[in-house]
């Protein structure tokens, strides 16, 4: 018994000193680059990874943790947010495009019920989390119920543009995606604007 102990401690030392992997290694720009025509959206997501303890534990096992939600028949969804273009140019663009994929990744299907034919809210906060802009102010909402089936391993996703008017240059705003009926849906991304 204690030379079960014994070894499990120098293992537990030994896996201690042992840096994260990281999916993919991170490269940043060196100063003589030349700009790429077009840039590469950035994806935010709701999935998060599992600490350095429970990998010793369950070294075998899926280092993706899924997101607890306190309505249980959401469990099992994750939501990916992506802002193009990158960074946004106030004098190229009037609209920057939002896409939200919401993935399936649970063993059961998800009924979505939604009261209008209104999915998502977008939006857009300066730094001190005051809205600006709202999706919803620019669109008609229609008192259309619908309902959403996702089946395990299958997604949705919905690409909806909003203006840019009320944003200024040289600044850090926030997009921010939620569904109104599922306020525990929600996924926010930063975004640096240029003139």
């Amino acid at each position: 018994m204690i030379r079960l102990a014994i070894i499990f401690s120098i293992l537990l030392a030994l896996a201690a000193g042992l840096p994260a992997q990281e999916t993919a290694p991170e490269t940043r720009p060196s100063v003589a680059t030349t700009p790429v025509p077009t840039p590469t959206p950035i994806t935010t997501t709701t999935l998060k990874k599992r600490g350095l303890f429970g990998r010793i534990l369950h070294p075998l096992s899926s280092s993706e943790v899924l997101p607890k939600y306190n309505d249980r028949k959401l469990r099992g969804l994750i939501l990916d947010l992506q802002v193009s273009p990158q960074p946004v140019r106030l004098s190229e663009v009037r609209q920057m495009e939002v896409k939200v994929t919401v993935t399936n990744k649970g063993n059961h299907m998800i009924p979505l019920d939604f009261p209008t034919d209104q999915r998502i809210e977008i939006q857009l906060l300066n730094a001190a989390d005051a809205v600006l802009t709202k999706w919803s102010e620019n669109h008609a909402i229609k008192d259309k119920p619908g309902t959403i089936l996702i089946n395990p391993g299958e997604h949705v996703e919905y690409k909806e543009n909003i203006a840019t008017r009320d944003l200024t240059t040289g600044r850090v705003f926030t997009a921010d995606v939620f569904f109104p009926k599922y306020p525990e849906l929600h996924i926010r991304q930063k975004f640096l604007t240029e003139p």
